[in-house]
């Protein structure tokens, strides 16, 4: 159990039989009456966001998450097969349970899963990643490197946007969190 007081951002509490994480707190002490505290809530499952008050000193069940390093090994119809690192146990994850990052996913690569009890809440990638470009426009004679950006799909299937100079075949680091390019792979 957590008292309401000791919330901070980053927090995990059992609310309404799902996971929730503190986005976002405020103590507040009126002039007259009991001091509360004021919260944003997202939803660790669906990301939905909500805005909650509870007493000051309320307490709420903390949940417990677990974190482990997985590295994918291989790609079972539409489902992904990782083994923990740790434990060298396979596990089956479905491309919803892994969520719009699924498309910067490809064997050998470690991920970060966080479960809930045996749920998988979230599947944390790196924050940079290094694909392939195996499809996108020829770059035209003049190109800048201070010029504009055509699409390119990569070798997972995302599509970024890229400067102008780069072509079929170069490698290049991409950010996961925003979907752009950061630059050429060394």
């Amino acid at each position: 159990m957590i008292s309401s007081n000791d919330f901070r951002p980053g927090v995990t509490i059992e609310l309404d039989g799902g996971v929730w994480r503190v986005v976002e707190f405020l103590h507040v002490k009126p002039g007259k009456g009991s001091a509360f505290v004021r919260t944003k809530l997202k939803n660790a499952q669906t990301g939905s966001v909500v805005e909650r008050t509870f007493r000051a000193g309320e307490t709420v069940p903390q949940a417990t998450l677990e974190k482990s390093t997985m590295q994918h090994t291989y790609k079972e119809g539409e489902n992904f097969v990782f083994m923990d690192m740790s434990t060298y146990e396979e596990s089956t994850l479905s491309a919803q349970q892994i969520g719009d990052r699924v498309k910067y996913i490809k064997e050998g690569m470690e991920v970060n899963v966080v479960r809930w009890g045996t749920q998988v809440i979230d599947v944390e990638l790196p924050n940079t990643v290094v694909l392939e470009v195996t499809q996108t426009d020829p770059g035209l004679r003049g190109d800048t490197a201070t010029g504009g950006t055509k699409p390119a799909i990569l070798e997972t299937g995302a599509q970024v946007m890229v400067p102008l100079f780069i072509e079929i075949g170069e490698r290049i680091k991409v950010d996961t969190r925003s979907d752009t390019y950061l630059g050429r792979d060394n």
